[in-house]
């Protein structure tokens, strides 16, 4: 007899197929998106270091004349800090920033008092030299692939003893220049680099009650401090490159790895050129600031400030791996170093106590922001 039975189909489940998600399309949650920010440890070490002054400084820290005494040295300082915290995320460091500061000081003054050049003029002269100054730089680290920390560390030292050496030359034995805020004379272009905005605002709301006056009427803060308005919008313009530029998107990706990024089409050498002639012209501006409003120049000027000025950079987030940071923590970043070197003089603590308090601050954020980034990508 024939078998005519049908053989029996194997009706074993099929297996199951996962569907994978590309990791970019999941959700996150708001809490991951705000520990993915850089700036989240300066602007918490902000409220916490506000929290110690409510509570330990002398109430008059926290009007509106103690708020611009803070906010005039971190202003300069945070001039300085956004351009390294751009170069920082490049994958470079700046060591010479601070010796720049005194360089393209004596180079200004030396433009005004001996060349007698027009006040426009010496600007962007000094802006010229500084750019100068920072591609050779830059080009030294691409062309002999040299750590940059090496490179602007000789820098460091070669524009300092330019200074020194220039200033004594020019002055005839000093190593400080006078008389560049008497020669610089007056008008519109001078009002752009030195003195106080907003005055009429600050005169109205005085007539108004609105701010604190004297008995005579006249305001006890006479406006802002035109390097807290620069300061500012650099913040502005740094973040905004960052953050909605094709530029931006180059800086981290030259930071974050050279090689790929040059295998993707991203002009790295440019890149990284240019980031080192922005921090140049960076201390150029907080030189020619700094220059206008005392009047005179000095071959100490930004010193250390390379340090202050990295410090504030690696406080707001920045990596000193590169492809990671924000120019908006170095901005909070600068405020707390302008808040606790001068809120101390309002406390019963020693002042020599700032010394303290930046290397552990220093120490503080990179422990904080390699445990958020650990936390965020899941390393271990």
């Amino acid at each position: 007899m024939v078998n005519t039975t049908q053989p029996t189909a194997n009706l074993s489940p099929a297996p199951v197929i996962e569907k994978i998600q590309d990791e970019r399309l999941r959700e996150v949650s708001l809490l991951t998106k705000i520990m993915r920010r850089p700036e989240l440890g300066a602007l918490a070490g902000l409220v916490l270091v506000t929290i110690f002054f409510l509570s330990t400084a002398d109430a008059s820290m926290f009007t509106l004349a103690g708020i611009m005494n803070i906010l005039s040295p971190a202003a300069q300082l945070g001039i300085l800090a956004i351009a390294a915290a751009l170069l920082m995320i490049g994958g470079e460091f700046d060591l010479s920033i601070g010796s720049m500061v005194a360089f393209t000081g004596l180079v200004f003054g030396a433009f005004i008092t001996l060349n007698g050049w027009p006040l426009l003029l010496a600007i962007a002269g000094t802006f010229v030299v500084a750019a100068v100054l920072g591609a050779l730089n830059g080009q030294m680290v691409i062309r002999t692939r040299l750590p940059s920390f090496i490179v602007t560390l000789a820098f460091l030292f070669i524009l300092r003893g330019l200074s020194l050496v220039g200033l004594k030359w020019a002055t005839g034995g000093s190593t400080q220049m006078r008389g560049i805020g008497d020669q610089a004379g007056e008008g519109i272009v001078r009002e752009l680099f030195s003195g106080v905005a907003f005055e009429g605002v600050f005169s109205w709301l005085a007539a108004h009650d609105v701010i604190a006056k004297f008995p005579n009427g006249t305001p006890t803060v006479t406006g802002v401090p035109v390097s807290i308005v620069w300061f500012i919008l650099f913040a502005l313009l740094a973040t905004w490159l960052l953050l909605r530029t094709r530029a931006g998107n180059w800086i981290f990706a030259a930071g974050g790895d050279a090689n790929a990024a040059r295998n993707s089409g991203v002009p790295v050498d440019r890149v990284k050129t240019g980031l080192f002639m922005l921090t140049a012209c960076a201390a150029a501006l907080v030189a020619i600031l700094t220059v206008l409003d005392a009047g005179s120049t000095d071959a100490r000027r930004g010193f250390q400030k390379e340090f202050e000025a990295i410090i504030a950079a690696v406080i707001g987030g920045c990596l000193l791996t590169g492809g990671y940071g924000s120019a908006i923590g170095a901005f909070f970043g600068a405020i707390i170093f302008g808040m606790v070197s001068i809120g101390l003089t309002y406390t019963r603590f020693d002042s020599d106590w700032f010394q303290v308090f930046l290397g552990a601050m220093l120490l503080l954020a990179v422990l904080f922001n390699n445990f958020i980034r650990r936390k965020v990508t899941g390393e271990r």
